[in-house]
């Protein structure tokens, strides 16, 4: 059972980034998903895939995880660079 410590990114309908800010730890799954036959739905018994805690910076997630023994892994922050331009130079 190993922790992902990521930074989420944010999606293509949201123009803040008002929910990138926090740090998430999530579990990796231990088990496959499977379908009931039943009734066609996806499901599984792995508790710890529902798991998703936030923190407020990587150190401190990073110490939740050494704290209760858990290896985990930190996901590379990616920046996006600013192309900051004036409206005027459209027509330059």
């Amino acid at each position: 059972m190993k922790a992902r410590i990521y930074q989420p990114a944010k999606h293509a309908m949201q123009s803040g980034t008002a929910n990138t800010r926090q740090w998430v730890l999530e579990f990796e799954p231990e088990l496959a998903k499977k379908v009931d036959p039943l009734m066609g739905w996806t499901g599984s018994a792995d508790m710890r895939g529902q798991i998703r805690m936030k923190f407020d910076s990587q150190e401190s997630a990073e110490a939740y995880a050494s704290r209760n023994g858990l290896p985990y892994e930190v996901k590379a922050v990616h920046k996006k660079k600013r192309h900051i331009q004036a409206y005027a130079d459209n027509f330059k």
